[in-house]
């Protein structure tokens, strides 16, 4: 009734007197027993108890303790050879690499292949690279398969022409999504949002798109799966900007000076309703006709892992730039005022911003910087990542050197990455309706 583990003695030993029948049964007709009736379980071979040996014991002798992360702890730091510009490919694997969870996935060796052709698997190279990484190691790794193999699954990344992080970011998520499940099921998975792979389970979100009718007010809602938020800079070609003036943004410990941009102001803009004008008019269910709408976009699921992409690179009918606008960007962040769930606390566009946010379930760590110096046509890409606690490093290929908080809260920011505070479970009912849905 209470759903709780109960330990039953009379069950334990009804239990041990039957293994104890069937491994006698197995003994006596071990020459009569086909093969495949010696596979079906409960009839396997007795494991023995494992009792320590003298080597064993000599070599728990000579490490008495466990290895502790102090602050000159540096398993993990290892820097990346560039292979002909291919930087843009370094930063985003350092991200990887630091991502908590994943980094746990893979140093566990929970990975099993799927695929019909493991060399041309991914995920296995993935697994091989945290190895690498983590090995403690400290000359630079040479990550030649890894480049290989995403010219083979992302062939648009091909060469050694200068790439976008961002680009290879969400190809190499969509090519570990597919090999998780092996190539074949991976792209019968239309929908991201029922898998359960690995990828899925730390980067997807939900993105909810609410489309108003502005006759009858009726709303239609749509949930889409993302890995990631795009979103708009001052300077841009969009619309919307400036934000209105007059704000207080202390929200998220975020420094607010005048003219300075914030992550707050850039999600806070991409969650406010957009009239899509008499050009893009709807046909509404509710009226039967096309009618002008507004549109506003709200966070339904918010993953384990948030990414978000700051459009630096524009390129229009006119003209191809970078906008090297500063953003500021906080250590933590609150997504609680971005939430779907959150609608009611808007009036009029206006996003009201709680003070104190009890809802722990939405705030977020920083735990990754990416970072674009140059121009368009010639740049560097650079990585900032937390190895442990307050202890920050920047990834510049091969080279890695100490970073304080300053430098990675001062830098220009192009992808930010943070880490859920809190992982909640689900509930027993969302898993059986899960389950019933896939």
């Amino acid at each position: 009734m209470c759903k709780d583990y109960v330990y039953d003695k009379d069950i334990e030993q009804i239990a041990k007197e039957e293994q104890g029948e069937a491994l006698k049964l197995q003994a006596s007709t071990s020459t009569e027993v086909s093969h495949q009736q010696c596979s079906v379980p409960g009839l396997g071979e007795k494991y023995p108890t494992w009792e320590t040996t003298k080597p064993e014991l000599e070599l728990l002798g000579h490490n008495p303790r466990r290895r502790r992360i102090t602050s000159s702890f540096t398993i993990g730091l290892r820097g990346l050879i560039n292979l002909g510009n291919t930087c843009f490919m370094n930063c985003i694997v350092q991200a990887l690499t630091h991502t908590p969870i994943l980094r746990d996935f893979f140093l566990s060796d929970r990975h099993r292949c799927e695929m019909p052709s493991p060399e041309l698997c991914l995920v296995c190279e993935m697994s091989s690279l945290f190895r690498e990484l983590y090995s403690g190691n400290p000359s630079p790794h040479v990550p030649y398969k890894l480049l290989h193999l995403v010219w083979i699954h992302a062939r648009h990344l091909a060469g050694y022409r200068q790439q976008d992080a961002h680009e290879f970011l969400i190809a190499a998520l969509d090519v570990l999504h597919r090999h998780c499940k092996g190539d074949d099921a991976g792209k019968a998975a239309n929908n991201p949002n029922h898998c359960n792979c690995i990828i899925d389970q730390i980067f997807t979100g939900g993105l909810q798109s609410d489309v108003t009718c502005q006759a009858c007010h009726g709303v239609s809602t749509t949930i889409d799966p993302c890995w990631d938020i795009s979103l708009d800079l001052p300077g841009s070609c969009t619309s919307f900007w400036p934000m209105s003036p007059g704000r207080e943004s202390s929200v998220n410990g975020e420094s607010h000076l005048p003219g300075i941009t914030t992550l707050t102001d850039c999600l806070r803009r991409f969650t406010r309703p957009e009239h899509l004008g008499s050009s893009a008019k709807i046909k509404c269910g509710s009226c039967q006709s096309y009618q002008e709408s507004t549109k506003q976009l709200t966070m339904n699921k918010l993953p384990v892992v948030a990414c978000f992409h700051f459009k630096r690179f524009e390129h229009s009918a006119k003209q191809r730039r970078k906008i090297t606008t500063y953003i500021s960007f906080p250590l933590e962040l609150d997504m609680t005022p971005f939430m779907a769930s959150s609608k009611e606390s808007r009036m009029n566009g206006q996003l009201q911003l709680p003070t104190n946010s009890a809802n722990d379930e939405n705030k977020y760590s920083l735990f990754a910087v990416v970072n674009h110096q140059g121009t368009l046509e010639s740049g560097h890409y650079t990585s900032f990542i937390r190895h442990h606690k307050d202890q920050w490093f920047k990834c510049d290929d091969a080279v890695i050197t100490k970073a304080s908080i300053k430098d990675v809260l001062d830098s220009e920011g192009y992808l930010l990455f943070y880490h859920k505070q809190v992982l909640e479970h689900e509930s027993e009912k969302v898993k059986e309706m899960s389950t019933q849905a896939y």
